[in-house]
């Protein structure tokens, strides 16, 4: 829910690294490599006992992924195909990740440190709940940039598409995908806890969603 004022911050604080990326290195080039340390996060979290690379990748991801959007505006290159592939990329990341954890630990024994029996099991409907509230948001957000051009408003954003503010956005996203990457034995709870707060977001956004689209049936039944 901080989104909006930490993405003007987060361009600030990332201005003088983009001054010094090399021209050749192009925004979509970043946003392919944040794509591919997303994945490997992944790939590591699946399949290795250690939390230090999964987490190092991860957050190599995160940088290049705040990096791709200031250089893009720096140069003025922004594009409408590279804001969609930049976030392809990561609504592709966000999903694989519990997914990619829980199977881990259903790879590993259970004589392991990571998952005995004086830690939490993992319970699979924990993530399929998760995944279950990503594709209903993603289907509101993606749902808003045609209320928003029925309904020219000012964009206060720096994104490619308008999303409104709500309890989990991608500052805490990325905090709970951390701690579910630093303590994978948690991820049962760590999924609850996300899909909870994402449905309150849910909720929120559906409110706005009928309010909005009341506003537009009026200006329609009014102009007929």
């Amino acid at each position: 829910m901080f989104d909006i004022t930490l993405r003007r911050f987060k361009d600030r604080l990332v201005e003088p690294v983009a001054r010094i990326v090399p021209p050749w290195v192009s925004p979509d080039l970043v946003t392919l490599a944040a794509f591919v340390f997303g994945l490997s996060s992944c790939y590591t979290a699946a399949f290795s006992d250690s939390s230090t690379w999964p987490v190092f990748l991860w957050l190599v991801n995160r940088a290049l992924d705040s990096l791709d959007g200031t250089l893009a505006r720096q140069r003025a290159t922004a594009t409408e195909l590279g804001g969609f592939l930049d976030l392809l990329g990561d609504f592709i990341v966000y999903s694989l990740i519990p997914i990619a954890i829980a199977y881990g630990q259903d790879l590993r024994p259970t004589n392991l440190p990571l998952i005995d029996d004086n830690n939490i099991r993992l319970d699979w409907r924990s993530v399929a709940v998760l995944e279950a509230t990503f594709h209903i948001n993603n289907f509101i957000l993606f749902y808003i940039p045609a209320v928003a051009v029925k309904q020219p408003r000012g964009n206060k954003e720096l994104t490619s598409v308008a999303m409104l503010p709500a309890l989990v956005e991608g500052f805490e996203s990325g905090l709970i995908f951390t701690a579910m990457l630093v303590w994978r034995r948690f991820v049962g709870p760590l999924c609850l806890g996300m899909s909870a707060a994402v449905a309150i977001g849910i909720v929120q956004r559906v409110w706005y969603l009928a309010g909005a689209l009341k506003r537009v049936d009026r200006t329609r039944s009014k102009s007929t």
